[in-house]
């Protein structure tokens, strides 16, 4: 699923499909295509919306995963159901697993797709216990079998909630062709899944204690971002000169250059991008071309072809989109200037 609008993640989203943000140097779409692809899935059918053109650029035709890709697309965001719904064509009448292009499951989804196979249940349902089970669609439980779903709802009667990841028989597309829009106007795969409970289709929970991530919000995004990098394998394939200093689990990707600068790890530097007299602190993401001139920043996500330059105090806890600038001046009358996208957010200290 690589339709949606991103409206959490905007202004980033206003130009970039969410699904491209990279975690640790890779568009999240990604991991979800490898965990597919390693539980034995190549024939992949992506849906997608506005941002059809981005996504088709990223991922191609699938050959790199030794996948074999097709582009189904939604006219407009009307919920997952409907994307189930008009992916019937290409899937005909086979099992499928869906999985939300936005979401990690960082052991993959292998085990399942080998559980699903054994039972042969008309759908399958991973389920994670969260603090905010509101944000999602929350399953109830009764004697350990699934009695009802709802969808973000105000009073959550559970802390369980549906995974970004489900596995679906044939039986999805009676449901998804049967329910109506909910109020928000989307056909809501939580009401297909009811219709199934309901018309006594097995429906079978899979409670998940690994870890799992819906990248929708800043916060998410950065603390999948720290996991991953935490579980990073180190290379060092650019230079390191001057007095620099690379400690911990640092990725130096070939062409990248660090210049009496400090990196401390976990963190992955971006092929061409240039660090110099600066510090770049645990946790960090610095994508390709980026340069980094006199500055500190941890904790963060920079994306491809930006510059920060002269900037004190430390940048943390941030996501900075393609091409951004950030600068001192010492020009005078000294003021702040910004210019900046819809729904942006600054802080001042």
């Amino acid at each position: 699923m690589s339709g949606g609008l991103g409206t959490r993640l905007r202004p980033i989203t206003h130009t970039s499909a969410k699904q491209l943000v990279p975690i640790a140097n890779k568009p999240i779409l990604f991991y979800g295509i490898e965990a597919v692809v390693a539980a034995g899935i190549t024939e992949i059918g992506i849906i997608v919306g506005d941002t059809e053109s981005e996504i088709r650029a990223a991922v191609g035709d699938g050959a790199r995963w030794g996948a074999t890709v097709t582009y189904i697309r939604q006219e407009a965001p009307l919920g997952l159901a409907h994307a189930v719904k008009i992916a019937q064509p290409y899937l005909k009448t086979d099992a499928f697993v869906m999985y939300l292009g936005d979401n990690l499951v960082l052991d993959g989804i292998t085990a399942f797709v080998e559980e699903f196979k054994r039972k042969k249940p008309d759908a399958l349902l991973l389920l994670a216990k969260v603090r905010e089970p509101e944000r999602f669609g929350v399953a109830e439980l009764r004697d350990g079998r699934l009695a009802r779903l709802e969808e973000k709802p105000e009073h959550p009667k559970s802390d369980l909630v549906l995974v970004g990841v489900y596995l679906f028989g044939p039986k999805v597309f009676e449901a998804v062709n049967a329910i109506q829009p909910a109020e928000r106007g989307e056909l809501e795969i939580t009401d297909a899944i009811q219709y199934l409970i309901d018309h006594q289709a097995s429906v079978e929970p899979h409670v998940i204690t690994g870890w799992w991530k819906d990248t929708g919000r800043l916060e998410d995004m950065l603390e999948a971002n720290r996991i991953v990098l935490d579980h990073h394998e180190p290379r060092q394939q650019g230079t390191v000169t001057g007095r620099s200093q690379v400690i911990g689990k640092v990725s130096i990707e070939a062409g990248a250059e660090i210049v009496d600068s400090v990196v401390r790890g976990p963190a992955i530097i971006g092929s061409k991008t240039r660090i110099v007299n600066s510090y770049v602190g645990p946790f960090t993401s610095v994508y390709h071309g980026v340069e980094i001139l006199n500055s500190e920043i941890e904790h963060s996500i920079v994306l491809e072809n930006s510059k920060i330059i002269d900037v004190a105090p430390r940048i943390e806890d941030s996501l900075i989109g393609k091409d951004v600038v950030i600068r001192r001046t010492d020009q005078m009358p000294k003021a702040l200037r910004f210019m900046l996208g819809d729904h942006s957010e600054v802080e001042l200290t």
